[in-house]
């Protein structure tokens, strides 16, 4: 009897190591040719995001499917990059923290803007398949078929969002100021959370797609932009099947969300994910444009 327990509790801690989730700090660089339609502020971006991707390639590999053959990787040594189609669901790891601020230096080769990325952060290996929902920023209108990147000072903004199991949704916006919003739990919201059902097709931000009994207590938000060259500003999505609740932030006036640094969002939002290895987090990227700026 007691060699069995023995046993078993050996294949219980075996088991454990073997299925754990590595985690591990990593610096990498990237260099990014920019195409001439492509702005700086959008350049330097999507050279940071192919950084961390490049840093979660080289340290854990990557999942390959037919449909990107122009991508080669290699489970442990370096990752060659051809083609940039992947996205963050298709290397087995995940960002889960930047440490520091990235850096971006600019040059430009036969009238070519150059950006070269330097990134460290923490990031975390995906064992097993991560989990997937659906979730749309919409502009002027509620269905998908309006899904945009690209605002226009006074453009209504809305999300879709859809997840195969029930859990707990938070929705932040990141301006150019480095100041966080909360875009979801609504202001009114005295619990903190938002609980979504499995398979339920939500509309956020719109008081049309709520009972009527709850339409006061819906933000309906227009985007505005003063910048002549416009801004860039990211939206993060942020669900879990557990519980958890919103950051600790501040009351602005009546036409503002509630607001926090991006240093203490981002401190929250690495804590819950260091807590909870079923959160996901997906971040989209939109434009504003001013109108007098065209």
């Amino acid at each position: 009897m007691v060699r069995c327990f023995l046993f078993f509790l050996f294949l219980l801690l075996f088991s454990r190591k073997a299925f754990s989730q590595r985690e591990m700090t990593v610096k990498e660089e990237y260099i990014y040719y920019a195409p001439r339609n492509i702005s700086p502020e959008e350049a330097e971006r999507i050279a940071i995001e192919r950084a961390k991707i490049n840093a979660i390639a080289n340290a854990f590999g990557t999942i390959v499917s037919q449909n990107n053959s122009t991508f080669i990787a290699s489970g442990n040594g370096k990752s060659q990059v051809e083609f940039f189609s992947l996205g963050g669901s298709e290397v087995k790891g995940e960002w889960i923290e930047t440490i520091g601020i990235p850096r971006c230096i600019t040059s430009f080769e036969k009238g070519m803007l150059v950006v070269k990325a330097i990134v460290e952060g923490r990031i975390r290996e995906i064992i097993s398949a991560p989990l997937d929902f659906k979730a749309k920023v919409l502009c002027n209108g509620t269905e998908d078929k309006f899904e945009q990147d690209e605002f226009k000072d006074g453009d209504d903004l809305y999300l879709s969002f859809q997840s195969p199991v029930d859990g707990y949704l938070a929705v932040y916006l990141l301006d150019n100021n480095r100041r966080a919003y909360c875009l979801l739990p609504y202001r009114n919201n005295t619990e903190g959370r938002v609980c979504v059902k499995c398979n339920i097709a939500y509309v956020f931000f719109s008081s049309k797609h709520v009972p009527a009994v709850e339409a006061s207590l819906v933000d309906e938000y227009t985007l505005t932009c003063d910048r002549s060259n416009g801004e860039l500003n990211q939206i993060f999505i942020i669900f879990s099947p557990n519980l958890f609740t919103k950051a600790l932030d501040n009351d602005t006036d009546s036409l503002l969300p509630r607001e926090l640094d991006y240093e203490d969002f981002q401190k929250w939002l690495v804590n819950c994910r260091k807590r909870d290895k079923e959160m996901r987090v997906e971040t989209k990227y939109i434009t504003i444009k001013n109108n007098n700026g065209e």
